[in-house]
């Protein structure tokens, strides 16, 4: 178990005393859906080392004897994780974080895996391309059309898969890659408000935004958003907001290998409950049978010619009866640990493509996934929601028993593993914030 969070010099000093018998993977970031990544690996024996930003910024000497620096995420105190240190941010210097990952894995003394479980840390891993690292995921190019929603929609398009009404916006058509469909006002006029802005490339969006999607109410909302997008030379689009039926997101969680879509391994979940009740993060999330959300995905994902981990984001649209295609993050996400339990372990798959290893799923059985944490804020603050999960389930729940009958399984909370809920309990109540929900 990683119990120190180590400077990138006392990680490096760590590994050059270890040995390793396969290649590491190196899971960055080091929260709650590198958690689930690690669990994975590490039920298959793969080594973990765990790579994040550390707390300020400080990836240095931490000026003790092992180097330990602050780092808030939950993944370190797992027993899945063998190692665990601060990288320089990729977002803040790119080179400097190809410099430290490559530094890592010279003291390993081997060959590692990388995965990028956020969007920033699968790019960054894409576009670093560090010496001695293996990307179980296609390359920058590839991420990026797939990534981009203009490039995304097109491909919609051209495939006939459903998605929401959207106009690329002549205002910012500089900064874009396809040209534009409509003005602000031709696009207010058929959208009518309220509507949804987005960008095509969501990261520089966050950062000036400090949000991926921005709903506007009228008219001058709407071109007030559009000219700070244009100032800072960010392409936008507006989208018809989706009248949605609660409940009914559904995913496609998948890895597709080189080999192509025939290969893929994929499950459909349905983010049952969500908090808050219609925007926020999925925390209780269920295997579905949806064969044309899963064709659908892996469509646009052939299209692209993605390979790697990936979850395809729909919607159901009440108005028109059927589910739309929002986004797709090429890496691992939240609930990862879902289809891992239902029998498709992502993860290892990707990880035995790209090595020596052996990995074959036996198939897929119904399954849930909570992260109680938000599950427990929802029951308690929100007096229209009610249980989900029965009598039964909570006292597999308490005793551990989960861990090893029935078919719901958790996001942090594991008896068997109990340094990530620990830590959590411990950082619930200070006045800090980790810098990602994920």
């Amino acid at each position: 178990m990683a119990d120190t969070f180590r400077s990138t010099e006392g990680l490096i000093d760590a590994l050059a005393a270890a040995e390793f018998d396969r290649p590491p993977a190196l899971v960055s970031n080091a929260h709650i859906t590198g958690l689930g990544v690690a669990r994975a690996l590490d039920a298959h024996d793969v080594p973990v080392i765990a790579l994040d930003r550390a707390a300020g910024g400080n990836a240095g000497d931490g000026g003790t004897e092992t180097g330990a620096v602050t780092h808030d995420g939950l993944a370190p105190p797992s027993d899945a994780v063998d190692y665990a240190g601060a990288v320089t941010y990729p977002l803040d210097d790119l080179d400097g974080f190809r410099e430290d990952v490559e530094a890592i894995v010279d003291a390993a003394g081997t060959e590692a895996v990388a995965f990028g479980c956020m969007d920033e840390w699968a790019l960054s891993y894409a576009e670093a391309d560090p010496d001695g690292v293996r990307l179980p995921f296609a390359g920058s190019d590839t991420l990026d059309d797939v990534l981009n929603k203009s490039e995304l929609y097109a491909a919609c398009e051209r495939l006939g898969v459903p998605y929401p009404e959207t106009y690329r916006l002549a205002e910012t058509a500089a900064a874009g890659t396809r040209e534009a469909d409509a003005t602000v006002d031709e696009a207010a006029d058929a959208l009518g408000f309220p509507l949804v802005v987005k960008p095509e490339l969501k990261r520089d969006f966050e950062e000036a935004f400090g949000t991926n999607v921005i709903e506007v109410a009228d008219r001058e909302e709407f071109a007030d958003v559009v000219a700070a997008a244009s100032d800072e030379g960010i392409a936008v689009m507006a989208q018809k907001r989706v009248d949605i039926e609660t409940g009914q997101d559904h995913s496609l969680a998948s890895y597709v290998p080189p080999s192509g879509r025939d290969d893929a391994l994929a499950v459909v979940g349905n983010a049952a409950v969500r908090f808050p009740r219609n925007f926020g993060t999925s925390c209780l999330v269920e295997t579905a049978d949806e064969p044309a959300i899963e064709e659908r995905a892996l469509a646009v994902l052939d299209d692209a010619g993605y390979h790697g981990i990936s979850e395809s984001e729909f919607v159901y649209d009440e108005a028109r009866g059927e589910f739309l295609l929002l986004d797709v993050n090429t890496r691992p996400w939240k609930w990862i640990s879902m289809p891992v339990a239902a029998g498709a372990n992502l993860p290892m798959a990707a990880y035995a493509a790209v090595t020596d290893a052996e990995y074959e799923s036996d198939g897929v059985e119904p399954t849930r996934w909570v992260y109680l944490r938000d599950y427990l804020s929802l029951l308690a603050g929100e007096e229209t929601f009610w249980d989900q999960l029965s009598a039964a389930d909570w006292r597999r729940l308490v005793s551990g028993e989960f861990e090893h009958e029935g078919n719901l399984t958790t996001g942090v909370y594991r008896p068997s593993d109990p340094g990530p809920a620990a830590k959590l309990f411990e950082t619930e109540f200070v006045d800090r914030e980790y810098y990602c929900s994920c």
